[in-house]
């Protein structure tokens, strides 16, 4: 794997687990576990399991530690995911957030600012796709130069001057016109459904609509096969 940066119980190997529910319902899970690519050597990851997605229980989405991503692995299938153990519960970041002003930035375009190594300023202009589950007071976003699923806890970039919301008059090449909640019937969504893309080298990629999202219904989460990263496309803007 890639940098893309920027129940109290002891660990239990989870290659043959013993319960009766298949794929194991692993949310709010703390794990760790070896990751092989091809023969290369073996890397350690340790992240929170943060969803099991409905449309497929095989997939988990997981923040590793020390990773701004957002990864979509199927832990029980990928022969790439060596010796998986849970590991006991570890505290969740909650803090006392205001919920209504965390709610206030699910759908908004922003421009987020990053601080370089060498101490200068990026500037990247994103989508606020909704709050991150477990990890409340983070949210997940998307970026137009980069998009796939990050999470960040954006209200205290915004506290800290580095979150600005985009005016709506400015922002149309971000959020097309239209897309409020509910513009689009729920009986339209895509979620279960096989996707085909062609990259500009000309190599297809297969994959499927995995999530929708309620703040813009015409963006979708979409995971291509073999690939571990959440990408977010809106169909609008597609077409």
């Amino acid at each position: 794997m890639s940098q893309r940066k920027l129940r109290k119980q002891s660990s239990e190997e989870l290659e043959h687990p013993r319960t009766s529910q298949w794929p194991p319902l692993l949310t709010g899970e703390t794990i760790q576990h070896g990751w092989q690519e091809n023969s290369k050597k073996i890397s350690q990851w340790r992240g929170l399991v943060l969803d099991q997605m409905e449309v497929n229980l095989s997939l988990y989405l997981v923040k590793y530690d020390g990773f701004d991503c957002v990864y979509g692995i199927e832990l029980f299938k990928d022969k790439r995911v060596k010796k998986l153990r849970i590991l006991p519960k570890r505290s969740v970041l909650r803090t006392n957030e205001d919920t209504e002003a965390a709610e206030a930035l699910v759908g908004k375009a922003v421009t987020h600012t990053f601080e370089k190594e060498d101490g200068r300023k990026n500037k990247w202009r994103g989508l606020v796709l909704c709050c991150a589950p477990i990890m409340t007071s983070w949210h997940y976003i998307t970026y137009e130069k980069d998009p796939i699923l990050y999470m960040y806890p954006l209200l205290q970039d915004q506290r800290d001057g580095d979150l600005q919301i985009i005016p709506e008059s400015e922002n149309k090449h971000l959020v097309p016109p239209g897309q409020e909640p509910g513009a689009i019937e729920a009986e339209d969504s895509l979620v279960g459904k096989p996707v085909e893309y062609v990259t500009e080298k000309g190599v297809k990629k297969t994959g499927m609509f995995i999530y929708r999202v309620s703040a813009r219904p015409s963006v979708y989460f979409v995971k291509f096969n073999n690939d571990f990263y959440i990408y977010v496309y809106d169909l609008v803007k597609a077409v």
